[in-house]
C-alpha cells in the first residue's frame, strides 16, 4: 500500500494589463494586497496582510511556485512512475485545478519547456532501450470526455463509445482505436493529430480553454527475448496521462448556450471525482459505497484511485486575489488525495511455459526443503523428543515404585507405631503395682476382692459329659490338695476329665509382651528403662515416618512434574507429526500438480504436432495449387501469343 504523491504548482500572476482591478499578487511576484499565499518548501499557507489565517495551511509532497519549469515537475514528481510502468507497474498522472490555472500548459507545454506527455513518451522508449534483455511493444490510443460522452481524437467520427469491463483487460472502452509505435516522433505526431480534433472554446477567462477531459494510453508490453529458455511472464502495465478541464464559475466565465452546458458537465465529473476521492480518504470502517460508476471520468480511471496503480496529481492554482476561494478548494482536494493509498503490483500473463516453469521452480524448492537440513534437523527433533519422553516415561516408573515403598514402609511404621502404643498403655497400667511385685504380703490385692484365699493349685470342673445331680456332698476336712478320693466324693463317683481344668477366673495374669524382632530386652530388663527405650523407639519411628512423608510428598511432587514434562512432550511430539504429515501432504499435491502440468504439456505437443501437420498438409496444397495456377497462367500467355 502506498499513498498518492500530490503536487501544487502556482502559475505565474498574470500581467497588469490582463488581470482584474481587484486581483491582488501572488507571493513573490506582481502587486500588492490583503491576502495571498506563501510558500514554505512543500507547505503552502494563506496569509491576510502578512498573518497566517487560521485553517489554511497544507502540506504537500512537493509546492512549486512559477519559477518551476515543466521539467523540474517531471522529474521529481512523474520520472519515477513511468520507470515503473515499463517495469509493470499500472501509472496514472493527471493534473486538476482551476480553469486558466495551467492544466494543459503543465500536461502539454510548448516547445521551449515540453509537459509532462511529451517527456513522458521519450523517457519510455529511452528507458525501453535501456533494457537489452526484453523486448517491447507499445500501443497508443487518445481520447476525450465531452459531455459526458467519449470520443476517439485518433479517429475521426468515432464517438459515443461504450464503457465495459472483463476480467481479463478490466475496464476498457470499447472500440478505441490503438496504435503501435515504434519510436517517440511517431507517437508525438499521432499526440499533435489528436490534439487537432479536441474540444477547445472561449472564455472570459482564457482564449484556448478546454472544454473536455482527454486521457493519453499508453499500454506497455514487454517479455524476455529469450522467452523458450527464461520462461519469463508477460509483463503489461497501462499508462494514463490525463489534463483534465477546469472547474469554472458561470460569473466570472461569462458561459452561456454550448459553453455553459460544457461548463456543467465538466462541473459535474470533477465534483463525481471530488467525492470518489473523499470517500477514499476516509476510514477504511466508515468508508460506505465510491461512486464509480457516477461518471465516465472517474470509471475510466478506477484503478488509478484506490486500485491496482501508481498515481500521481499536479494540482494547479492560480496566484490572484480574485481566486481565492477556487485556489483554497483545489488545496482542500489536493489535500485530501494525499490521504488515498493504491495497491501497486507488477501485471504480470503468465504463458504455459513459465507457469510450468515457475511451478517446477517451486516444486524444486519444496523437493529441497523436505530432502534437505530442514527435514534432517526436523527428524532429529523428533527423535530427541521421542528419547526424552521415553526417559521421562522411566523416570516417572522408578519414581512410582519408589513411591509405592514409601508408601508401604510409612504404613509399616504406622502398625509399629500403634503396637508400640499399646504396649506403653499396658505397661503404664503394670507400672501401677510394679513394687507389689518385690513384696509377696502385697499380692493379695491383685486378687479376686470376693472370693476367699485359695492356695497355688487348680480345680476341676465338672465333665461336661456328666449327668447333673441335685447336690454334691460337702466333706468335712478339704485340705489344700484335692485327691482322687476327694474327687469322687464331690462327683459322686463321676470321673473327672482332667482336659477340662480351667484356671480360677477371679484372678487374670497380665499378657506377655509381644516378641520384638527389632531388639530384645533382657529378661531381667527394669519396667522402667524398658519403658524409656520403648518411648525413644516410638519417637524415632515418628520421625521417620515424618520424613518418609515430606519425601513422600517430595516424590509426589516430582511425579506431577515429570507427567506435565510428559504431556508437553507428547503435545510437541504430536504437532512434529502434524507438520511432518502436512509437508508430505503438500509434496503429494505438488507432485500431483506437477503430473497434470506433465500431462498439459503432452496434449499441448500432440496438439502442436497435429498442428504441425495440418500445416504442412495445408502448405503442400498451397504448392500444389501455386504450381497448378502457375501451369495454367503460362498456357494463358502461351495461347495469347499463338492466336496472332
Amino acid at each position: 500500500m502506498e499513498k498518492i504523491s500530490v503536487a501544487v504548482r502556482f502559475r505565474p500572476p498574470k500581467s497588469s494589463a490582463d488581470a482584474d482591478v481587484d486581483s491582488s499578487a501572488f507571493s513573490g511576484g506582481g502587486a500588492s494586497g490583503n491576502r495571498e499565499w506563501r510558500i514554505d518548501d512543500t507547505r503552502i499557507s494563506l496569509l491576510h496582510r502578512a498573518v497566517p489565517v487560521p485553517g489554511t495551511s497544507f502540506a504537500f509532497d512537493h509546492a512549486f511556485d512559477e519559477t518551476a519549469t515543466n521539467g523540474r515537475i517531471y522529474g521529481l514528481l512523474v520520472r519515477s512512475l513511468i520507470r515503473a510502468a515499463v517495469d509493470g507497474f499500472n501509472g496514472t498522472a493527471f493534473a486538476y485545478g482551476q480553469t486558466s490555472s495551467g492544466k494543459t500548459f503543465t500536461m502539454n507545454g510548448s516547445r521551449a519547456d515540453p509537459g509532462i506527455i511529451p517527456l513522458a513518451i521519450r523517457d519510455i522508449f529511452d528507458t525501453a532501450a535501456e533494457a537489452a534483455d526484453r523486448e517491447f511493444l507499445i500501443r497508443v490510443s487518445y481520447m476525450e470526455i465531452y459531455n459526458e460522452e467519449i470520443n476517439d481524437l485518433l479517429t475521426l467520427g468515432s464517438e459515443k463509445l461504450p464503457i465495459h469491463e472483463s476480467l481479463e483487460r478490466g475496464v476498457y472502452v470499447s472500440g478505441l482505436r490503438e496504435e503501435i509505435v515504434n519510436n517517440a516522433e511517431q507517437v508525438l505526431e499521432l499526440l499533435q493529430h489528436g490534439e487537432e480534433n479536441r474540444h477547445f472554446g472561449e472564455t472570459n477567462m482564457n482564449v484556448r480553454s478546454s472544454r473536455s477531459h482527454t486521457i493519453f494510453r499508453m499500454v506497455i508490453e514487454s517479455s524476455a527475448k529469450d522467452q523458450v529458455n527464461s520462461g519469463d511472464a508477460i509483463r503489461v502495465s497501462i499508462l494514463n496521462l490525463v489534463d483534465l478541464a477546469g472547474s469554472e464559475r458561470i460569473a466570472k466565465t461569462g458561459a452561456d448556450g454550448v459553453r455553459l452546458k460544457e461548463g456543467k458537465h465538466i462541473n459535474k465529473s470533477l465534483m463525481i471525482l471530488g467525492n470518489v476521492i473523499n470517500k477514499l480518504s476516509e476510514n477504511g470502517k466508515q468508508r460506505g459505497h465510491i461512486p464509480y460508476r457516477d461518471s465516465k471520468l472517474t470509471r475510466i480511471l478506477q484503478s488509478a484511485l484506490g486500485g491496482n496503480a501508481k498515481t500521481s496529481i499536479i494540482c494547479t492554482a492560480a496566484p490572484e486575489e480574485i481566486h481565492i476561494e477556487e485556489t483554497r478548494g483545489t488545496l482542500q482536494f489536493a489535500s485530501r488525495a494525499k490521504c488515498v493509498r493504491n495497491c501497486a503490483q507488477v501485471n504480470e500473463i503468465l504463458t504455459d511455459a513459465a507457469l510450468l516453469k515457475r511451478q517446477k521452480l517451486e516444486i524444486e524448492e519444496l523437493r529441497q526443503k523436505l530432502q534437505g537440513s530442514h527435514s534432517e534437523i526436523l527428524e532429529q527433533l523428533i527423535l530427541k523428543q521421542r528419547n526424552d519422553m521415553h526417559k521421562f516415561e522411566l523416570e516417572r516408573d522408578r519414581l512410582a515404585m519408589e513411591l509405592e515403598e514409601e508408601r508401604r514402609l510409612r504404613e509399616t511404621l504406622e502398625n509399629r507405631l500403634a503396637e508400640q502404643q499399646k504396649m506403653l498403655e499396658n505397661h503404664d497400667g503394670i507400672g501401677l503395682s510394679a513394687e507389689q511385685f518385690t513384696d509377696s504380703i502385697k499380692l493379695d490385692s491383685l486378687k479376686t476382692p470376693d472370693s476367699k484365699r485359695t492356695p497355688d493349685g487348680f480345680v476341676a470342673s465338672r465333665s461336661r459329659y456328666s449327668n447333673d445331680v441335685e447336690f454334691s456332698p460337702i466333706p468335712e476336712n478339704l485340705g489344700a490338695v484335692a485327691d482322687e478320693d476327694l474327687w469322687m466324693q464331690l462327683n459322686k463317683g463321676c470321673i473327672t476329665d482332667l482336659d477340662m481344668l480351667e484356671m480360677t477366673p477371679g484372678f487374670k495374669c497380665p499378657p506377655s509382651l509381644p516378641k520384638d524382632t527389632t531388639a530384645v530386652a533382657p529378661l531381667k530388663e527394669p519396667i522402667d528403662v524398658r519403658c524409656k527405650r520403648l518411648e525413644k523407639d516410638c519417637i524415632s519411628d515418628r520421625q521417620q515416618l515424618e520424613d518418609s512423608k515430606v519425601s513422600c510428598a517430595a516424590l509426589e511432587k516430582e511425579r506431577n512434574q515429570l507427567i506435565e514434562e510428559s504431556s508437553s512432550l507428547r503435545q510437541e511430539l504430536s504437532r512434529s507429526k502434524q507438520d511432518a504429515d502436512h509437508l508430505v501432504s503438500e509434496k503429494e499435491e505438488l507432485l500431483k500438480e506437477l503430473e497434470t502440468e506433465r500431462y498439459k504439456m503432452e496434449q499441448l505437443k500432440q496438439d502442436i504436432r497435429i498442428f504441425s501437420q495440418s500445416f504442412s498438409q495445408r502448405q503442400g496444397q498451397l504448392t500444389s495449387l501455386y504450381t497448378k495456377s502457375k501451369a495454367i497462367v503460362e498456357n494463358c500467355k502461351a495461347s495469347q501469343v499463338a492466336l496472332p
